[in-house]
């Protein structure tokens, strides 16, 4: 595989200063070296700037950054869309309003080569609000309603080429919705597993139905990978720590699998906040589980015959 690092320092979708550092932490934590010593590829595009934004302004006055966002989801489609013709992009950020770029770039590309684009999304949050109904104002809680095609958008945001169906997108891990955001999935057919359905039935489970449904449309798969999701006793360095989350190992699961799949095209880290991190850890954890998913194993599990 030839994955291609491009480091997103966007802070500014999240109240909390810090993430802009967060491709430098993953960089630093040998995210590149771990992927060489599994015998891939590795080019590191740097980092990307904002482009400048025409975004009009919006009734809502407590949306923070709304043309700078802009400007950065317009540069990471573009460059989601170029650099997925050939090769793994892995978006190192910065905060999750990245994704409203990513995932928009990726399926633009999908959709060009005539396949769905699917999205897993992990993460403490759904992300799901509107610019409308945000009363934070925080634009890193917005992106999949935008890629999903809600509306109240147009004129605030990038233009968008290809929506994902929501049927096509998995939200694991979820934990902490506000009530218009469940008023507003519940209108959908956004798969949404919060951590009550893996305690109940086990994240091999929720996870391994969601990979028959993407194998068998023949689709892209897009990984978004939030520190939130992980239980903060894992990974303390985020601004929007939600306790309950995914151990350690439920964290390498999803990750091993998602190897043994070999349906994941393009990958995001989100929402490392350095400034909050305890000596590195959270950086180290997030390119170990970058390395699990892209197909480091503890022993070789080959087929027998019987």
């Amino acid at each position: 595989m030839h994955c291609k690092l491009i480091g997103v320092p966007l802070q500014d979708g999240a109240s909390q200063l810090g993430c802009e550092m967060g491709p430098s932490a993953l960089r630093t934590a040998g995210l590149a070296p771990a992927l060489r010593d599994l015998g891939h590829q590795v080019t590191d595009l740097g980092n990307l700037s904002p482009t400048p934004s025409d975004a009009s302004p919006h009734a809502n006055p407590t949306l923070r950054n709304l043309p700078v966002v802009s400007g950065w989801i317009r540069e990471i489609a573009d460059t989601a869309y170029r650099e997925s013709a050939e090769g793994m992009p892995i978006f190192l950020g910065g905060d999750h309003a990245l994704s409203a770029g990513s995932v928009s770039g990726i399926a633009r590309r999908a959709a060009e080569a005539g396949k769905p684009l699917f999205v897993l999304w992990l993460d403490a949050h759904t992300d799901f609000h509107t610019l409308e109904t945000t009363t934070s104002g925080n634009l890193h809680g917005v992106p999949v309603a935008y890629f999903t095609g809600r509306p109240g958008f147009d004129a605030h945001f990038p233009a968008l080429d290809t929506p994902v169906d929501p049927a096509n997108v998995c939200m694991i891990g979820i934990r902490s919705v506000d009530p218009a955001e469940r008023a507003a999935l519940n209108e959908t057919d956004v798969v949404v597993h919060d951590m009550r359905a893996i305690d109940e039935y086990g994240v091999a489970v929720l996870l391994g139905a969601f990979l028959k449904q993407v194998e068998a449309a023949d689709g892209l798969l897009h990984v978004s990978l939030d520190v939130d999701f992980l239980d903060p006793s894992v990974g303390p360095a985020v601004g929007t720590t939600v306790p309950g989350g995914a151990t350690f190992r439920e964290a390498h699961l999803v990750m091993e699998m998602l190897h043994d799949s070999g349906l994941v095209s393009s990958l995001d880290l989100v929402e490392l906040n350095p400034f909050l991190d305890e000596r590195g850890r959270t950086a180290t954890m997030l390119v170990d589980l970058t390395a699990s998913l892209m197909g480091r194993k503890v022993m070789d599990r080959p087929t027998r015959r019987y």
